[in-house]
This record gives structure tokens, sequence and C-alpha cells, in this order.
């Protein structure tokens, strides 16, 4: 039987670093706050990061501000986490907007896309909770994320780190949106509803020749489309807590609790191994 790290170490390395074309001769500085403007709506205050040229627009409210930032600090003190920001920021048709919200409490999403007639993303929103350095989502979906979730005899790793995991996630929803192209989204918003109609008239049967037409077609069924999503965030995730987690102990560890996920989900290992063996957003940046 391999060990832990056997099993985790060609992964880090299959994943690698994403080489993105944008990203050369980038800033050392890529955690300043070029121009920051103080604007009120609805009674509440906010923040306005924007750096001249930059394609990532942050608004974050005042109360969030400073817990934000260090957050943010923590992603971009890695190589991993670096190398995605500057892709969004210097990618020359693309807006990102960054913001923080109460209502998501410990969670975060992506969402907003827009795309081109060419079929390009040009714009995309990525909302985090307000305390994301908080909270453990569910193994089956999360298995990268989850193995941090402290136990009694494990190790203590910052929750600067988990919410910067979190934010890798994001990102790696955004490599997805980039990779899958708007004419698949928007196949897959469509047939996602008639897939889950026939399937609650036809008493629940996934045999229906219909549904497996549906899936074909848009490419899986929502529950395996949903997980793949995830699966895309937590690479990512993985690439940032491959580079972060240097101490020997708090690795094996960490290493261990993420094995331990995936061998216990078998659908989740199946696909989120699958997913890193084909995902052509990262081995086209690799090449």
């Amino acid at each position: 039987m391999k060990s832990a790290r056997c099993i985790l170490a060609p992964i880090l390395v299959v994943v690698g670093f994403i080489h993105f074309a944008y990203a050369q001769n980038t800033s050392s500085n890529a955690n300043a706050i070029g121009e920051v403007t103080r604007i009120n709506r609805r009674g509440m205050s906010s923040t306005v990061i924007e750096r001249p040229g930059s394609g990532i627009k942050e608004i974050i409210a005042e109360e969030f501000i400073n817990r934000y930032l260090e957050w943010k600090s923590e992603f971009l003190s890695t190589e991993t986490g670096h190398r995605h920001w500057e892709f969004y920021a210097r990618h020359p048709h693309f807006i990102l907007t960054i913001t923080v919200s109460q209502e998501m409490r410990s969670g975060a999403r992506t969402n907003q896309y827009l795309w081109n007639e060419s079929d390009e993303l040009i714009s995309a929103t990525i909302t985090l909770g307000s305390q994301l350095d908080k909270g453990f989502p569910e193994p089956a979906y999360y298995p990268v994320i989850n193995a941090l979730k402290p136990t009694l005899s494990s190790p203590k790793i910052g929750g600067r780190i988990l919410a910067a995991a979190k934010i890798a996630h994001e990102f790696g929803h955004l490599n997805q949106a980039v990779s899958a192209g708007g004419a698949l989204y928007r196949l897959q918003s469509r047939l996602t509803p008639v897939y889950n109609s026939i399937f609650q008239n036809n008493g629940f049967n996934t045999e229906d020749p219909r549904l497996i037409e549906v899936a074909r077609t848009m490419g899986g069924t929502p529950v395996e489309i949903e997980a793949d999503g995830e699966y895309w965030g937590e690479v990512n995730a993985l690439q940032y807590l491959g580079e972060i987690i240097s101490k020997e102990s708090h690795r094996r560890w960490f290493v261990a609790r993420f094995r331990e996920n995936i061998k216990r989900y078998a659908t989740c290992r199946e696909r989120f191994l699958s997913l890193i063996n084909r995902n052509d957003f990262i081995s086209s940046r690799n090449r």
C-alpha cells in the first residue's frame, strides 16, 4: 500500500504550477493598493481597490477591509496565488470583481459570468463570505479544503490559510469557465432544468434513455457537472496548499486527511483524479 505522501506527490507534480501567458514581467508589489476611493451606498461605506491597468476590481465594505487584505496577502504569498492573480489582473479583455458579503458567512461563490460574441469570458464576480477563515465544507465535494479541518490531535493551521485556500478554490471556478467557454455553459444552463424535470416525472429513473441522451449532450448529469465544478476549485486549492504547507508534521497530517477523503468517497476519488489528468486549462499552460 502506498503512503499518503506517495499518493499526493504525483498529484502535485501533475498539477504543477499554472503558467499564464499574461503573467510575464509581473509586478512584485501585487498586493499594493494603487487607488482607493471611499463611497457611500445606502448608508454603507465601501473601499474600491483598483490598480491602473488591472482587470481586478475589489469592492469591499469598510468593516471587512482589514480581514480581506489579510486573506489576500496570504493567497498572494505563494507563487501559485500570485500567478493566478496576475493572470486575471493582466488579462486584456477581462474584468474580475471581488467583494465580501456577510450573507455568504464562511462560504464563497463565483458567478455573474459574461462572455463576448467570440465566446471568451470577459467578466465574472467572486463573492467571499465575511467569515471565510472559519467553517469547513463537506468532504464529498471539497476533499482538499475539508482536509484542513482540525482534530484533537492535529496541528494548528491558521484561519488565514483556510481563507486563502477558499480563494484559490474560487479562482479554480474561473479557470473552468475560461476553459469551458460560454457555449457549453449556456448549453448546460439550458438542459439542466430539462434533465431535472424528466428525472422528477419518471420516478427518479436514471436509466431513462431521455436522461442518458441529455446527459451525453451536456457532458454529464447535473450532479456530475456540479461535482466537476467543485473539483476544479479543489485542484486549485491543492496547488496553493501544496506550496504553503511546508512544515513536515503539518504536511503529513494534511496528506493523510486528504488521502482519507478521496479514499472514502469513491465518486470523489475517480472524478477528482480524472480531472487532474484531463485538465486542459492546466496542461495547455504548462507546455
